[in-house]
């Protein structure tokens, strides 16, 4: 079967990022069914590629960003989107943006002040972080002592401070716990977190992402069924929740595709080195986990790295492949969180190419 993937990256590209848009528009549109009238909003932090994007937001009820950047980023592609703006130490600059975002997620007390102080006129969120106990997190936002959102303490002062200032509207909760949750997991979650807003008299529940994501078997992938009927069942009449999902959209439509430069011998361990790595794809050095990728030929187990001068910069180690000097190496899972946080001028190499298969679509 012919490979489009293939025949769009020349040599001359190596290395380049390639996004498969009917792969993620398959996705998407899966995930949007499985939703039901759940909230779906991408949390765009994962990866900000403008046709990406343009693919999401058939399917999508909105944004969520995380910086001032992002804002005018989502706005230049899509000037009429809802955008659910969050993140901490937001600067005046960008709290002065509420009045023109849909949603402005509140990090603290100290974020109500400056808005009173500047006048403003928002629908906001308090993002709450509560204790609970979270099994099995791959990454933890809440759950006890962590610097994002608020304790019931510190909601308790917000709610003080919001008395008489009609011009921030509070429209309910915000609790993105933590990443790397399975769907039982994630229900557990947004159950303990819709108590807590109905505690409060809150009927516009954001319970965030963090699906799990299984960079060791792709085909592995969150139950959307499972939870969109979960929450279906938690949701009470009149309930608005939302979920702001990233990594778990993106993360399958993309690969990053590169080229042997070299192979050798290093105290008995084979190693090949190809052009770019993880100032390029960061992800498995973050994570600390071999980068999946297309197995062709088997051979001797070889320790795939990239050209920087650090042992850090390691793809994937001891891949049983056969790989010699000019052989293509397809790596997986490059659509979320690959280049958009990576090191990028760190030596200065040349930067990714990016190519798009069913552009059209």
């Amino acid at each position: 079967m012919h490979d489009r993937r293939r025949t769009l990256v020349s040599s001359a590209d190596f290395p380049a990022f390639v996004y498969d848009l009917e792969d993620l528009d398959t996705h998407i549109r899966e995930v949007r069914s499985a939703l039901g009238d759940i909230e779906l909003y991408y949390a765009v932090k994962a990866n900000p590629d403008p046709e990406l994007l343009r693919v999401l937001v058939r399917y999508v009820d909105g944004l969520e960003v995380a910086s001032g950047g992002e804002v005018a980023h989502v706005r230049d592609l899509f000037p009429n989107a809802r955008i659910a703006f969050g993140g901490p130490g937001k600067t005046d600059s960008e709290l002065a943006l509420a009045p023109t975002v849909y949603r402005l997620h509140v990090e603290s007390p100290n974020e109500i002040r400056r808005l009173i102080a500047a006048g403003s006129d928002a629908d906001i969120l308090l993002r709450v972080n509560l204790d609970i106990p979270i099994p099995g997190a791959s990454l933890a936002m809440g759950g006890g002592a962590t610097p994002f959102g608020m304790d019931p303490a510190g909601v308790a002062e917000c709610l003080d401070l919001l008395t008489g200032h009609e011009s921030l509207r509070l429209r309910g909760i915000h609790a993105h716990l933590a990443s790397g949750l399975g769907a039982e997991q994630m229900l557990d979650v947004a159950s303990a977190v819709l108590d807590y807003a109905r505690s409060l008299g809150m009927t516009e529940i954001n319970i965030g992402g963090g699906m799990a994501v299984d960079y060791s078997d792709p085909s592995r992938r969150f139950d959307w069924k499972t939870y969109g009927a979960g929450l279906a069942a938690l949701r009470r009449p009149g309930e608005t929740i939302r979920i702001e999902p990233g990594r778990s959209l993106t993360v399958y439509c993309g690969r990053y595709v590169t080229q042997v430069i070299d192979v050798k011998r290093v105290h008995g361990e084979l190693f090949a080195i190809v052009a770019g790595g993880t100032h390029h794809i960061r992800t498995p050095a973050t994570k600390g986990h071999d980068q999946p990728m297309m197995i062709g030929q088997p051979g001797e187990p070889v320790t795939i790295v990239g050209q920087l001068c650090t042992p850090k910069d390691t793809l994937a180690r001891r891949v049983p492949i056969a790989l010699e000097v000019g052989d293509t190496v397809e790596f997986l899972m490059a659509g979320a969180y690959a280049w958009n946080i990576s090191h990028h001028d760190f030596l200065m190499h040349p930067k990714p190419a990016f190519r798009y298969v069913n552009k059209d679509l």
